[in-house]
């Protein structure tokens, strides 16, 4: 069991922990009706991620976008169907999952990772073999799996990059989000789901082609699709209470980046995400690597991290510099080229307040 002291060294809090102030307060002046399983109303639900208040207390956004889409995802877990959120990479899928979990059934981590390597144990049950060949099959000696586990507690199990799996693993889902029990023939017993039990499953785009869903395994999720940041102002907004919150948690002994430098990170992100400078003026060629809105907040933190450990503490050009080197230049020569071409001929030409990043990255990429 941990103790206050020992949460306050871990490094990567879980939601339920890091917003266990906010969540207590949603609970104690919730007045809307609670569904069964669930440990706050759909609505309490609803200000935990988007923000607002409970009582006196100050309830933090977790999710800075579409407001209809998280009142989608809230009410599709109200029901028996399951929800899937698809998005490009660093579009907040993971983030608003964890957070929904949380706030809907108190624990976030009753999670499988799909991954080549993801079998169907992962999804149903599997056996400790020693307890197995010691004493033939009993419930002693059946492990289950995450979603097993929520279909006993009736609450919610999470499903991380679902189409990186194999087909037969994702196939595995179909019975259970179907007919919401696990049989267990070795046992000659069914395991049927409480009430509360549903599945947040997650698909990157970039990985189509990868493993498709089937479509019959489409059907039984309710599905959602999370944009890219619709504005610049809405980027900066989530980068920059992201680089807030992870600057605090790590202690990085390092000023908070300006909002000049998050402007022109999140420009440079944007731009050449899309392939067109914000003006819409010039055609940009994009990196072949992903530059999305998380790549935008590691690269800040880690660029904190530089000036707190090897500088003033004070973010430079030359660190911001190093961070775009790292996250826009990957192993493909093409990027080198595409980033070199961005320098000159958008970067060099943006005047005075421009001039110091662009010769720093300009030496980096020499």
């Amino acid at each position: 069991m941990s103790t206050p002291e020992s949460l306050q060294d871990t490094m990567r809090q879980s939601a339920e922990l890091l917003y266990a102030h906010e969540l207590e307060a949603l609970r104690q002046h919730d007045s809307g009706k609670v569904p069964a399983g669930w440990q706050m109303s759909p609505q309490s639900v609803l200000t935990f991620i988007t923000g607002g208040k409970a009582g006196k207390v100050t309830i933090t956004p977790k999710y800075i976008g579409n407001r209809r889409l998280v009142e989608m995802a809230i009410a599709t877990l109200v029901t028996d169907r399951a929800l899937l959120l698809i998005g490009e990479p660093g579009t907040a899928k993971s983030w608003l999952s964890e957070n929904l979990a949380a706030a809907i059934y108190g624990h976030s981590n009753l999670v499988v990772q799909g991954t080549a390597g993801t079998s169907e144990e992962h999804v149903r049950y599997s056996w400790n073999y020693a307890m197995l060949l010691a004493n033939g099959p009993t419930s002693e000696a059946l492990v289950q799996s995450p979603i097993m586990r929520a279909m006993e507690l009736g609450g919610i199990a999470r499903f991380e990059e679902i189409s990186r799996c194999a087909s037969e693993v994702q196939d595995a889902l179909i019975s259970i989000l179907s007919e919401k029990t696990i049989s267990v023939p070795e046992l000659g017993k069914e395991m049927n789901a409480r009430k509360g039990f549903s599945i947040i499953a997650t698909a990157n785009t970039r990985d189509r082609g990868v493993n498709e869903m089937s479509a019959a395994l489409k059907r039984r999720f309710n599905i959602i699709v999370l944009p890219a940041p619709s504005s610049l102002e809405t980027e900066i907004d989530i980068v920059r209470k992201r680089v807030g919150e992870i600057a605090s948690a790590y202690d990085l002994q390092a000023a908070v980046p300006a909002d000049e430098a998050l402007l022109k990170v999140v420009t440079i992100f944007r731009e050449l995400r899309s392939g067109m400078t914000l003006d819409r003026k010039d055609k940009l060629k994009s990196p072949a690597g992903v530059i999305s809105t998380a790549e935008a907040i590691s690269l800040l933190t880690n660029s904190m991290a530089l000036a707190a450990s090897f500088g003033s503490g004070e973010l430079t050009d030359e660190d911001l510099a190093a961070g775009l080197q790292g996250a826009i230049v990957k192993d493909d020569d093409k990027d080198r080229i595409v980033w070199k071409e961005y320098l000159d001929n958008v970067m060099k030409k943006r005047g005075e307040q421009w001039r110091g990043l662009y010769q720093a990255c300009k030496e980096m990429n020499e």
